[in-house]
């Protein structure tokens, strides 16, 4: 919950426009401004203070306690000019709120975290427990001072700047990234990964004590770290079963479970036949731990209390880490046409794989370290073959392409070479044939499709059959690759397709470079359309029977009548 707090008509104004374009996220707290700070910051999890700077920090300091558990504060000034990330910038992400706050209210966000400013991912914003000399890592990365990366595996992170290297000879700081139990220094900060999977099996009434203490003792022994649990993992028949839940929610991770059949086909080193005839399977712990796969760190180990027979087991995998391929349309070519998500994604990226032409357009919002790899026109395939290959291989890639990345561009050849080892993340583009119709009018609203003339990967006779059939079904055609110095016949044809069943009056608009510097556009008619203005760089959109041009606009009715 956000807590708003204002202290003058202006910032109450301001307090209830965030409070509307935010509905069951805020609450707005009323009279004397010290007791509802007070109030608010023992509440909420982050706070929203129309108030000064000064005034909030006076008010706040004596409240706080730790910046892993103290909110984020946000203070917007009496113009609404700014949106000041105040206190808990990454842990009660106020630099995020400080954003969002000023995308309402149209004030600019002013942020001081370091790390923010620099452009570098904050070790404590990852997701993933940080521990050690945080602090001094930080402080390292961004000072350009040598840090050496010691990962026991290649994870999906973020780009680290180039002094972040593997070795790191003559460091005096280091990032370790694993689940291991490690020895640190002074200068030393350790990501733990979530890469453990504890399977358990318990009898009824098992209690949660004798199930938690047995994974963290298990884990001890192992030298592993009960913070790079991802998940515990039982049979469908324990699902409820109070002791094993209960560890789950101690330890903050979720509870999986499968079905018995499923447990029963998994080989495992140390099957029994308590199990197979209690729950159906001769292995609940290990055979539950290694249902996702991963290697078996730790056999079935069973719990030791006093006084009585052992209630639960478990056993220990690891997993693979799994990399990460974000598929990226960035539209149509003007910046503020690439989405927030897209930005979000390209900024998360540890490598970035696109033709040459589209890596320049966005390159400036890129992190520090991300490796790019780029080529020219033609390449698509191999494009497609590097990301995918760069994703196995466990880093978090973006793949671009212009538009939607799905809409005759990257994601499709890409998505025919991935398979399930890999998480892939699609992020929509705006398309060239929606940013043509936006500057035409409104062309598409009806049924409509979009047709490419390149007959370089499609015969032309399915083109023709497919462009036949839209013109007898009397759907709104918009032709992508239209023509070009080899291909100047296509679209004529297709044209005098569409003219047998649509008047030589049909409304057509020609859209090139849309949204980018040198765009323009023409409206003209089916009959009046000259080929020649039309290259590989144009969106060419026919109406159906029912368009219409109106004030120098192509607009089609949402029905096939006027509504008077």
């Amino acid at each position: 919950m956000i807590g708003l707090i204002s202290a003058t008509a202006a910032g109450a104004a301001a307090r209830d426009r965030l409070a509307a374009a935010w509905p069951g996220r805020t609450k707005v707290y009323e009279g004397p401004v010290r007791d509802s700070v007070e109030r608010a910051f023992a509440e909420c999890e982050q706070l929203v203070c129309f108030l000064a700077a000064g005034a909030v920090v006076r008010i706040v300091a004596p409240l706080l306690a730790d910046k892993s558990a103290d909110p984020g504060v946000v203070c917007v000034d009496e113009g609404q000019r700014y949106a000041v990330s105040l206190l808990g910038g990454h842990g009660g992400g106020a630099n995020a709120l400080a954003a969002a706050v000023g995308d309402v209210l149209g004030a600019e966000p002013v942020v001081t975290t370091a790390t923010d400013s620099a452009g570098i991912p904050g070790l404590d914003t990852l997701g993933w427990p940080v521990e050690g000399a945080v602090a001094s890592v930080t402080r390292a990365v961004l000072d350009g001072d040598p840090v050496a990366l010691r990962a026991d595996a290649v994870w999906p992170l973020p780009p680290l700047p180039g002094n972040v290297t593997p070795g790191g000879e003559g460091a005096a700081a280091a990032l370790h990234v694993t689940d291991r139990l490690v020895e640190t220094g002074a200068y030393d900060a350790v990501l733990r990964p979530p890469s453990l999977v504890v399977g358990v099996g318990a009898s009824k009434g098992a209690p949660v004590e004798e199930i938690l203490s047995l994974v963290e003792a298990v884990l001890r022994d192992a030298g592993l770290s009960v913070r790079c649990v991802a998940e515990l993992a039982t049979v469908d028949a324990k699902a409820d079963e109070p002791g094993i839940v209960g560890a789950a929610e101690r330890l903050g991770v979720p509870l999986v479970t499968y079905a018995a059949e499923r447990l029963a086909e998994i080989a495992v080193p140390n099957p029994s036949g308590a199990p197979l005839v209690a729950v159906g399977t001769p292995s609940v712990a290990e055979a539950a731990a290694l249902a996702g796969g991963g290697e078996l760190l730790v056999p079935k180990r069973k719990s030791s209390p006093e006084g009585r027979a052992a209630m639960a087991t478990c056993a220990v995998v690891r997993r693979t880490p799994r990399g990460r391929l974000a598929v990226v349309g960035l539209g149509p070519g003007a910046r503020d046409l690439v989405t927030p998500r897209a930005t979000q994604e390209l900024r998360r990226a540890s490598v970035l794989v696109g033709l040459d032409q589209y890596v320049d357009q966005i390159r400036d919002l890129l992190r520090p370290g991300t490796r790019v790899i780029e080529s020219g026109l033609g390449a698509e395939e191999e494009r497609a073959r590097t990301a995918v290959a760069e994703a196995r291989a466990g880093h978090a890639v973006a793949l671009i392409g212009s538009g939607d990345a799905g809409v005759y561009a990257m994601a499709s050849p890409a998505l025919a070479e991935a398979s399930d080892d890999i998480d892939v993340v699609g992020v929509p583009g705006v398309t060239a044939a929606l940013a043509a119709a936006a500057i035409l009018g409104a062309p598409l609203g009806h049924d409509h499709v979009s047709i490419s003339l390149s007959d370089l990967h499609t015969p032309w006779e399915v083109i023709e059959r497919r462009v036949r059939a839209a013109a007898e079904a009397d759907i709104i055609v918009t032709f992508y690759n239209p023509r070009s110095r080899g291909r100047d016949w296509q679209l004529p044809k297709a044209l005098t397709i569409l003219a047998g069943h649509r008047e030589p009056r049909t409304p057509v608009g020609v859209v090139r470079n849309a949204s980018r510097p040198d765009e323009s556009s023409h409206l003209t008619t089916l009959a009046g359309l000259d080929p020649a203005m039309v290259d590989m760089m144009t969106v060419v959109t026919v109406g159906n029977t029912a368009t219409r041009e109106i004030a120098g606009r192509m607009v089609t009715p949402r029905g096939y009548r006027w509504q008077s």
